[in-house]
């Protein structure tokens, strides 16, 4: 038995705020420790500006960094640019990756 709960990164478009909201009850719910995005640019009534949007996507990447695995949100085999970027990464660093809908 591993001496701390696994560790997932929630990654997916932020169009899916539901989507990974509910992705990241039912891990945490299941004992898991939940990395996930912080802001859900569109869902906010302040926009994020174009630095803010880089800022987060590397911040994002370090959330990988501490993961043990990853986890994509992506409703109807949606996967965009961003999730893209970072599904390499985690494959580049080794980490194992989940899809919640494989098609």
């Amino acid at each position: 038995m591993p001496d701390r709960p696994e560790i997932v990164c929630i990654c997916g478009s932020t169009r899916f705020a539901d989507e990974m909201n509910a992705a990241n009850r039912d891990l945490t719910l299941a004992g898991v420790i939940v990395v996930a995005p912080g802001v859900f640019p569109g869902a906010a009534d302040e926009p994020i500006t174009d630095e803010q949007k880089s800022a987060l996507g590397a911040l994002h990447l370090r959330k990988i960094d501490l993961a043990d695995r990853v986890l994509v949100v992506n409703p109807g085999g949606y996967i965009g640019e961003s999730t893209s970027r970072e599904i390499a990464y985690a494959h580049a660093t080794g980490k194992p990756i989940s899809y919640t809908d494989p098609a």
